[in-house]
């Protein structure tokens, strides 16, 4: 009965795994077209080293430590075998894509959401890490770091989830990571440098990219205009709405400028990101960035 029970959920999962997957190519397509256009380096992976993930066995030679024997393994042969993990110093990269209510902003300028460029270029940056065999996950999912290509599905599930919190969460990472943020980070400069900084201080170089439309940057209205918050009941109502462009590229700019100040105190980069820009330019400037990490 029990037997019987467990085949029909594992099927039941499977059958909605089937439709999830079905529901992610033109993403995930997209995704590795752009990355298609990054020549990514070699980074030396797949040898043996310092590190938490099982690459290999090998047969036990004179001057190996007798620690380093699996002795399960070894009894099972006529040979002695010494376990090898895999070499973690070029990288463990993870993503984020932030999942709040205002990356669903898209104005008639552009022909995408925030949210939808984030993902994207989350997921690209994911696939050239595997192509590279570097391990990757999408920080606050449940998905422990992988280098298989089937990560890139779970990767992609969990952005169409749009879970968690509207700013990262600080989680265990294994040495050598790299983790890049997107999102519009609008919040205040004080979350956001209380979600930030314990990353940053458990050693993982990170990178901030600021995803906004380009109404966000040059407020292209005029005449009577009512703004709403996407993510509260706030309104304001405008007679003139050419007349805040001013007063609102003040505030922007000094946004803009204590994130920059943050990120220069925990030692991350800041980039911005328009959604009418070409996604492979940011994929190349933050390609050449954790690279530049990977070859230190």
């Amino acid at each position: 009965m029990a037997e019987a029970r467990d085949q029909a959920l594992a099927l039941s999962l499977a059958d909605r795994a089937a439709a999830q997957a079905r529901a992610l190519p033109p993403l995930l397509v997209e995704a590795e077209r752009i990355a298609a256009t990054v020549i990514l380096g070699e980074h030396g992976r797949r040898r043996a080293g310092p590190g938490e993930a099982f690459w290999q066995y090998r047969p036990y030679s004179f001057g190996d430590s007798t620690q380093r024997i699996d002795w399960h393994k070894s009894a099972r042969s006529d040979r002695v075998y010494i376990r090898e993990n895999e070499w973690e110093a070029a990288n463990t990269l993870w993503v984020w894509a932030s999942p709040s209510v205002s990356m669903e902003f898209r104005s008639h300028l552009s022909g995408v959401s925030k949210r939808e460029r984030a993902q994207l270029m989350a997921l690209a940056l994911a696939s050239l890490a595997i192509r590279a065999q570097e391990r990757v996950s999408a920080l606050g999912s449940p998905y422990a770091p992988d280098h298989a290509r089937a990560q890139l599905v779970k990767i992609a599930g969990w952005f169409l989830k749009s879970e968690g919190g509207t700013l990262p969460a600080f989680s265990r990472m294994p040495r050598f990571s790299s983790a890049v943020m997107l999102g519009d980070f609008f919040e205040r400069i004080d979350d956001i440098a209380k979600a930030l900084t314990p990353i940053a201080a458990a050693g993982i170089k990170g990178h901030l990219v600021q995803v906004v439309d380009p109404a966000e940057e040059t407020l292209p209205y005029a005449g009577r205009v009512e703004f709403h918050e996407m993510a509260g009941p706030l309104k304001f109502l405008s007679s003139k709405a050419e007349t805040l462009r001013g007063a609102y590229a003040g505030k922007l700019e000094a946004h803009r400028g204590a994130l920059r100040d943050l990120c220069r105190r925990i030692g991350w980069s800041f980039l911005i990101h328009r959604t009418d820009e070409s996604p492979t330019r940011l994929l190349l400037n933050l390609h050449a960035l954790i690279s530049g990490e990977a070859a230190r």
